[in-house]
């Protein structure tokens, strides 16, 4: 599966977000683009889209920036990649119908309806709080120090 550019970077920024949620601080795009390494121009395009799945908030004046709308349990990978992607999550277009609606049928029930299934199944069980969960386990396995 290729997930754009667009959605993984909106992930990580969610992700960085989700870091920081305890805080209850609002970050800008610049800090998240510094902090991170992701273009500022992918950053508002996908901020556009994930304020108005309403996944974030935006808040205006001298202290502004972004902030999620929910806890971090409660934001799923499917959420966030629907709001950056919605065709990803559309159901496969019809191949050989007019000629072997048969075979247009196998491969719909035995191959894309189940992938579909799955993919949404799995994405929509990995919380932001999962990905924080994971960035704090591979951090402490990169502080270990082995000495010989």
């Amino acid at each position: 599966m290729r997930i754009s550019a667009k959605s993984r970077y909106a992930l990580a920024a969610l992700t960085y977000m989700a870091l920081i949620h305890a805080n209850n601080e609002t970050v800008t795009l610049i800090k998240i683009s510094e902090t991170l390494g992701i273009s500022k121009l992918y950053l508002e395009q996908a901020f556009s889209l994930l304020r108005q799945a309403e996944l974030v908030t935006s808040i205006k004046g001298p202290q502004g920036g972004y902030r999620l709308n929910r806890d971090p349990k409660e934001i799923t990978v499917y959420q966030i990649f629907s709001a950056i992607e919605a065709s990803l999550f559309r159901p496969t277009e019809q191949t050989v119908h007019e000629k072997a609606p048969f075979v247009d049928k196998a491969m719909q029930a035995r191959v894309f309806s189940q992938l579909d299934k799955t993919i949404l199944d799995t994405l929509s069980h990995i919380t932001l709080a999962d990905l924080v969960e994971e960035e704090s386990l591979q951090n402490e396995e990169a502080s270990y120090m082995f000495f010989i």
